[in-house]
This record gives structure tokens, sequence and C-alpha cells, in this order.
């Protein structure tokens, strides 16, 4: 064989090796994502959490006094529910009629007609509520009350408070399986507790180790897991049913919500320091797949699972106001008008 006709084998061999190997790479990490466009919303004061709509394209973003709603196809602002007192989420029931938000500032759930956007009830809760979730096997809606520490359960059947549960902590974000069971991060204590929506009550706590300050959380039904992000650049894997860690991936530092794409099993967190966090959840030792430039200030964000697409909220900040007791960590200041909506999808 002569010298030119063994470099063409070899030529050949590692271009085959490099098909071969490009075969057997996970399709999403051929196609990273980036922020797509960005969707002007102005208007004045702070934000907290954001929702798709199951039923319809249509985003919901807690502004402030408000809940602003936006078109998941074009960003045009479709209308807002106004007159709130400081809002920080909105869960959906699994009818497509109604939606509840977690008003804090009024220490209610304000319940809304999807279609109208009219407010339909007010309903009494504790001391801020913060997080908040529909449980489709027992048509309840949990409201958790940030200042004290305990859960409101709705029943939207009639709009009454069914149950209030003592929480060991502060309650961050909850989500539930679907079976009737739910989860909910305790930020001071670095716990999640499970609770059993039928019989109203704690039914475990399973200590975060290596988690500090767990907020978001995100869950795989299918496969059992949990995902909480923390401070200290951690995000956290628990096993559903036993409360067992799984992993500890890192992420980026100020991080307030997680997601999690059961088609491509990916984990999300978005983080305050202007990063998106991907994280390859189909792997053991949960690589991460990408840090996306985002904005400073995007910590929270929703997942859109029809388009695959994430929605990320901030505006330009101000001077960080003084700390006091009563406040020990002030967020800064918000820039009236800047408030705009992140499109983050694969390029």
């Amino acid at each position: 064989m002569t010298r030119k006709s063994v470099c063409r084998s070899f030529g050949r061999l590692f271009a085959v090796a490099a098909t071969l190997a490009s075969l057997h790479q996970p399709a999403v990490a051929q196609k990273l994502f980036s922020v797509q466009t960005k969707w002007a919303v102005g208007g004045e004061g702070g934000w907290d959490y954001l929702a798709v709509d199951p039923a319809m394209p249509r985003l919901y973003v807690t502004h402030g006094a408000r809940v602003d709603v936006l078109d998941t196809e074009t960003g045009k602002i479709l209308g807002a529910i106004s007159d709130l007192k400081g809002t920080h989420g909105i869960a959906f029931d699994d009818a497509g009629r109604f939606g509840y938000i977690s008003d804090g500032g009024a220490n209610a759930v304000v319940v809304f007609d999807r279609t109208s956007l009219e407010k339909i009830a007010s309903i009494p809760a504790g001391t801020n509520p913060d997080g908040i979730v529909f449980e489709p096997h027992t048509k309840t809606v949990w409201a958790f009350n940030g200042r004290s520490k305990n859960v409101t359960v709705i029943d939207t059947s009639n709009r009454t408070v069914s149950a209030t549960i003592a929480l060991p902590g502060k309650p961050e974000f909850p989500t539930v399986d679907g079976s009737g069971t739910v989860f909910v991060n305790i930020e001071d204590k670095n716990e999640i507790l499970r609770l059993d929506a039928g019989l109203s009550k704690v039914t475990a706590t399973w200590p975060l180790t290596g988690c500090d300050s767990p907020s978001g959380m995100a869950i795989d039904v299918s496969g059992h897991r949990l995902f909480s992000v923390c401070d200290e650049k951690k995000m956290i894997v628990t096993d559903s049913r036993s409360g067992k860690g799984l992993g500890l991936p890192s992420i980026g530092e100020g991080p307030d919500a997680a997601a999690y794409d059961a088609a491509n099993k990916l984990a999300f967190s978005s983080n305050g320091e202007g990063t998106l966090t991907i994280v390859d959840a189909s792997k053991s030792d949960y690589p991460v797949l990408q840090s996306v430039a985002t904005q400073k200030g995007a910590r929270t964000m929703a997942f859109d699972s029809r388009t695959g697409r994430i929605y990320l909220v901030t505006a330009e900040l101000g001077p960080r106001p003084a700390a006091t007791a009563e406040n020990p960590r002030p967020r800064p200041s918000v820039v009236p008008g800047t408030f705009t909506v992140l499109v983050v999808g694969r390029n």
C-alpha cells in the first residue's frame, strides 16, 4: 500500500469515527439556547413569579400590584389583572376556566376568569401568601404563606378555605405530582416537605444536604425527581419517593426559579446574576450543558412545554436601599418603564 493510499484510509477511518461519535451525542446538546427576543412591558414596581397558561398561549407575569398578561406567540400585551396589593404567583385549574393569584400584600388569594381576566373572588389566606399551586387530584389550591409559615388550602368548588396547615419554617416554591402529593421547599430549614392533599397533612420532611436557602422547585413526574435551586450556586436533585439526594449540579448565583423539560430531560435554573443554567437530567452526574447569558435580575422564569421556550423577566436596576432590621437583604430599586420579558429558545 502506498503512502498516499494509507493516508486516504486513515482519513476515511477518522471520518467514520467522527460520524459515529456525533450520532451518540444528545440531539439537544447540538441545539444551544440563546435569548431570541425581548418584549417590552414597561410600568413600575418589582416582580416575582410568572406562569404559562396550559390551556392557551398566554403568559402571566406578576408585576407589583398587577398581573400582566401577554400573548406567548407575539409578545403583545393582552391585558392585566389590576388593583391588587403585592402579587407573587399564579396557579391554574385543570378545566381551563379560572386562575388564582397569591396577593401577598392583601393576605389573600384572588380568583380570576382566564377568558375575560375579570376578578371573581378574593379568599383570605395567611400572612403574605407567596408560592401557589393547583392540586388536580383534590381540586384544591395551595397558597404557601411566607410570614405566617403555614399553607392555606382552598376548595375550588366553593372557594372556601378547607384547611390551614402549620409548617416548620418559611415555605418557598411548591409543586405537585398530579396524584395527590404536594411538595414545598422550606427556605430557612433547608428542607423539602411532602404533604398529602387528601389528608391535608405533612407526611415527610427531607433534609437538603448541600443546599442552602432552597427557593424554586420543579418536578419530573415520570422520573420521580425534584429539582430545587439553592444559594451557593447549587441545584439539588431529590428522589420524590424516598427523599434521597441524587445529585448536586452547579448553577449560577442568585437563583429563584426552576423548571423541567420532560421531553428533552433538561432542568433549568434562572439566576439573578444574569444567567440561565441548563442541566442535562438524562445523565446520572447531571452535567451542565450551557450557561445562557440573560440579563441581571432575571431570577424567575416559566417554561412553555408547547414550544420549548423559556420566559424570564427583569428590568434595569437602580441603587440598592440600605438594609434594615425588617428587610436585611433589600433588592435594588427598579428603573420605571424598563420591565421586560426575555424569550430564550434553541438556535
